[in-house]
């Protein structure tokens, strides 16, 4: 046996076994074995040449980097050639050799090439020319193939894998809470409705009001804003769980910061406080930021440079930072002693705008803020009075350019204190016995935080716009694919 096929042999047997031969292409630039045959497979980015050579750019996901194949025109059909245009899909079976160029160290001198799908180049959407990203969002079926968001899909992963090791080796349980569900964990409406009923025609009850009695749950439901209330029912007999699932507002709006269908990460603790919860909060989004940095960093340059000049240096200035601690007065105090004029005004008790929070995160500060003590009309009913009747224990968590980014408190565990928030919100006692149950019977301290995953995306990615963190996004008049 040949040394060449020794090589062959040590790089492809385990594909052969795993899948069909192929090589990922981010293994490939890896690689040393020069001189060994391989087998890779992918979409022609670009194609480039004259009448003897070929240079075919191919990608197939694993990396932001293609790999340059090597054709030798004379050795291939002309048409076959002819039909390997950007966006086809092919195979390559080649030898893997020292590349003499200076931006990769490998390339693939072809010996074989099967087109598995050609792409009409007249029509093919994606050409070489830059495309915005309004108008990739038109072809969401296609952008992944985009250097763009072929990045921002793979840290997309990473952290979805991150957050899951994170509460995975610190004892967190996962719960699993419902999507259609029959309460408002917000109290705050703006919720999408889940029903079988006719809507032209609904059965009615005698006083004209549609009779939800009839419908498939035999009550009203809709599409969950949070995994919380459930998530405390958990946290009441496990001490430490966290929920990662998609959440649902109907708000009717367009900015860049909002969208319809959204994840979020809620973890809720038993026998945590307000100060613990704050602690876990920023141990959290370092863990979490730390593992970008450590595991994205080819995509993270690739959109510092497209999008976000010192995206990485912001990244790394959060983990080495120590969050600030501020109270809501004290908030109101810096903004007000600042001179500056803001588009909402600052009074005590009105709720924080992003443009508040982000002059304490990036003006005053320079570093990410907790702001804890809310007045408790802008809050929740769920989170605990303070001493003072007039606050709740509520934490915000401010980053720079995002704004708040986590959300969280410690929850109510007072039955009696509970069921006058519960009042003051308009909401029906009955229709929430489950909740006020675990205030009934063995109520204990807790303490959660919700942390919107796109949200988070935005702050890695330095991606301006939340439809370009999420694969399919849904907006107002947007559920096209």
């Amino acid at each position: 046996m040949t040394e060449n096929n020794k090589q062959y042999n040590v790089l492809n047997e385990l594909h052969e076994m795993t899948y069909g031969g192929r090589i990922e292409i981010s293994e490939l630039l890896g690689s040393r074995e020069i001189n060994a045959k391989v087998t890779l497979k992918g979409w022609v980015r670009t194609k480039r040449g004259n009448k003897n050579v070929a240079f075919i750019a191919l990608n197939d996901g694993s990396t932001i980097n293609n790999i340059q194949v090597v054709a030798d025109v004379a050795s291939f059909d002309e048409a076959l050639l002819r039909d390997v245009t950007t966006g086809a899909c092919i195979r390559v079976d080649g030898i893997l050799v020292e590349s003499p160029g200076s931006e990769q160290p490998v390339e693939v001198h072809a010996e074989k090439i099967e087109i598995y799908g050609k792409a009409d180049p007249e029509t093919y959407p994606l050409q070489k020319k830059g495309h915005s990203l309004e108008y990739l969002r038109e072809i969401a079926h296609l952008r992944p193939r985009t250097n763009t968001f072929g990045a921002v899909f793979r840290v997309r992963h990473a952290m979805a894998y991150a957050i899951h090791k994170y509460f995975n080796d610190r004892g967190f349980y996962y719960l699993h809470t419902p999507i259609i569900t029959g309460s408002d964990a917000e109290g705050a409406g703006a919720m999408f409705e889940v029903t079988t009923l006719d809507v032209g025609n609904p059965p009615r009850t005698e006083d004209g009001a549609v009779d939800y009695s009839q419908d498939f749950f035999g009550r009203r439901c809709n599409l969950t804003v949070s995994g919380q209330l459930e998530g405390e029912l958990g946290a009441m007999a496990l001490s430490k769980i966290y929920t990662f699932g998609p959440t649902f507002r109907a708000e009717n709006s367009n900015t860049p910061r909002h969208l319809a269908e959204f994840w979020m990460i809620e973890p809720e603790m038993a026998f945590y406080e307000l100060e613990d919860d704050m602690e876990l909060a920023e141990d959290f989004l370092k863990y979490l930021i730390r593992y970008a940095l450590d595991n994205c960093m080819e995509d993270l340059r690739f959109l510092e440079k497209m999008y976000d000049e010192g995206l990485v240096e912001r990244l790394r200035s959060v983990t080495e930072s120590s969050f600030v601690r501020l109270d809501y007065t004290g908030a109101i105090e810096i903004l007000k002693g600042s001179g500056r004029k803001f588009e909402f005004p600052v009074e005590w008790g009105s709720d924080l705008q992003s443009e508040h929070e982000r002059y304490l995160v990036e003006q005053h500060f320079k570093k990410p803020v907790i702001l804890i003590d809310y007045p408790k009309e802008i809050k929740a009913f769920y989170m605990k009075l303070n001493d003072d009747g007039k606050t709740v224990r509520a934490m915000d968590v401010l980053f720079p350019k995002i704004g708040e980014i986590i959300g969280g408190s410690q929850r109510e565990d007072d039955y009696d204190k509970l069921v006058g928030r519960m009042r003051d919100f308009d909401i029906n006692e009955e229709d929430m016995w489950w909740y006020l149950d675990t205030r009934r019977f063995g109520s204990a301290p807790h303490s959660g935080f919700g942390l919107g995953f796109e949200r988070l995306l935005l702050f890695v990615t330095g991606m301006a716009n939340i439809r370009d963190v999420i694969p399919f996004p849904r907006t107002p008049n947007n559920a096209g694919f």
